[in-house]
């Protein structure tokens, strides 16, 4: 299967669809996922030793410094997207309504790890963060503006961006992508966890 990166793909074209408000229902469903993605990410990270926050299961697989530092950066990165592009142009006459059955495809795709994905160069990590500790201080910080962007705009709805798979999303399923994204290499931590040479705790 060819690779791609859906996150930078993302960034280059974007479409609209018709202005409506944001249901409550929705927008609390969404702000649960957010906040259930990163309580996830913040637990996975308990505890840590420097072993087991360096450890590298095989050259090629990524430590859970690794990975957390790409679950923080990722966040900025998906979040600006969203507020810079797909929420920039005005909404057209389309209706939303067919497009919001895709939300349950959109977190399965992206929580899916047999579905693999090269990160783009921007991402791949680089060994920024030192501790358990600084990459969440980083994470959370992000995800306070995405929270933010989440509880504020009525108009999720309204704009798309192109996927490659799904075709097109609305802002609002790009922010559950993000989420998802988490989701997906949180699980990608804790499979670091479950392998054979992990070193054992203090």
């Amino acid at each position: 299967m060819k690779l791609f990166s859906p996150i930078l793909l993302a960034v280059s074209i974007v479409a609209a669809l018709p202005a409506g408000e944001l249901g409550a229902v929705e927008r609390k469903a969404l702000l649960d996922h957010l906040k259930q993605s990163s309580t996830e990410f913040a637990d996975s990270l308990k505890g840590l030793t420097k072993a087991q926050w360096d450890y590298k299961p095989a050259p090629e697989v990524w430590s859970i410094a690794e990975c957390a530092e790409h679950i923080a950066l990722s966040e900025d990165l998906l979040r600006e997207m969203v507020g810079s592009k797909v929420l920039a142009t005005a909404p057209n006459a389309q209706p939303s309504a067919e497009r919001k059955a895709l939300d349950d495809k959109v977190l399965k795709m992206i929580t899916d790890r047999s579905f693999k994905v090269k990160a783009p160069e921007p991402l791949q990590p680089s060994r920024q963060f030192a501790t358990p500790a600084a990459a969440l201080e980083k994470f959370e910080l992000s995800r306070k503006k995405t929270v933010a962007l989440a509880s504020d705009r009525s108009d999720l709805r309204d704009h798309t961006a192109p996927h490659p798979v799904l075709k097109e999303l609305d802002a609002y399923q790009w922010l559950l992508y993000l989420s998802g994204h988490t989701m997906r290499h949180t699980a990608q931590i804790r499979e670091v966890m479950a392998s054979s040479g992990y070193p054992a705790g203090q």
